[in-house]
């Protein structure tokens, strides 16, 4: 006879269900992870099928990822380059970055150039940035506005009329797209990298659109970027901006006054 306790264990089918449901909580991340992992090696048929599915933007993204890995490594990459300049005029700020990117990479694509000249002026800063470190790679003196903008404060600007809502403080670290600030109903969020250094206005004051709500350092790494492009590009207006880093500064590495100091040298000795 059968005692109650064995009546209320769990049978085969129970079992197998819970294994299948342990076995979804590993499986589906992964899923989500290798599908979104832009470090996935892409085959040159997938690259074809990724630039082509305008449905799926990261699909894109992935694509041009993978096209600057083989372009760093010297493939010839050639066959994909009228999908690049597609790209760089996309709605989406993440492939058009991307896309500015990627033209730095070869100088002998007079098409990449053009298009470049085009990013400088988008009205996204990480876009123009990535704009302006590809043009100085072509020898253009047309990135050197923006190269100084990312030596300096950036103001972040109010998008529409409303009362204000902070959502961040002082000494605060921002990466592009972090939550600044509620303006409205709208989000208010960082165009570039940085460390807020003022709060522009007071807490539940009303603004109008362009009006400054914070001022952000400038990034140590995007510093070092324009750094090294105004080695090639820079002129003698530009060495006040890059002697300020020229010396040892708090929370600046001592790679950046080194760069400061090469790219001065440079641009004087062009001056001569």
């Amino acid at each position: 006879m059968s005692s109650p306790r064995a009546h209320n264990r769990p049978g085969r089918r129970a079992y197998l269900l819970i294994a299948l449901f342990a076995l979804a909580l590993v499986l589906f991340p992964f899923l989500f992870w290798y599908g979104t992992w832009f470090g996935r090696s892409l085959g040159d048929s997938d690259l074809d099928a990724y630039f082509a599915d305008r449905s799926k933007p990261r699909h894109i993204q992935h694509a041009l990822v993978q096209l600057g890995e083989r372009l760093s490594h010297r493939h010839n990459a050639a066959r994909w380059y009228p999908s690049v300049i597609a790209a760089a005029a996309s709605p989406n700020l993440e492939i058009r970055q991307t896309a500015a990117w990627i033209m730095g990479q070869d100088r002998a694509y007079p098409p990449f150039h053009q298009a470049l000249l085009t990013l400088i002026h988008d009205p996204e800063a990480m876009v123009r940035r990535n704009a302006a470190l590809s043009l100085a790679a072509f020898g253009d003196a047309a990135a050197r506005a923006e190269l100084l903008a990312m030596l300096r404060p950036y103001v972040v600007r109010a998008p529409v009329a409303g009362p204000l809502r902070y959502r961040l403080k002082l000494g605060d670290y921002v990466n592009p797209g972090t939550l600044l600030a509620r303006v409205g109903l709208s989000e208010v969020r960082s165009p570039a990298p940085g460390e807020v250094r003022s709060l522009e206005r007071r807490e539940g004051d009303a603004v109008a659109p362009g009006d400054a709500l914070a001022e952000l350092s400038a990034d140590k790494n995007h510093v070092w970027e324009a750094l090294r492009a105004l080695y090639v590009v820079g002129q003698v207006d530009d060495l006040d901006d890059v002697r300020r880093f020229s010396r040892p500064l708090p929370n600046l590495p001592e790679s950046v006054a080194r760069q400061a100091a090469l790219t001065a040298q440079a641009i004087q000795a062009r001056g001569r």
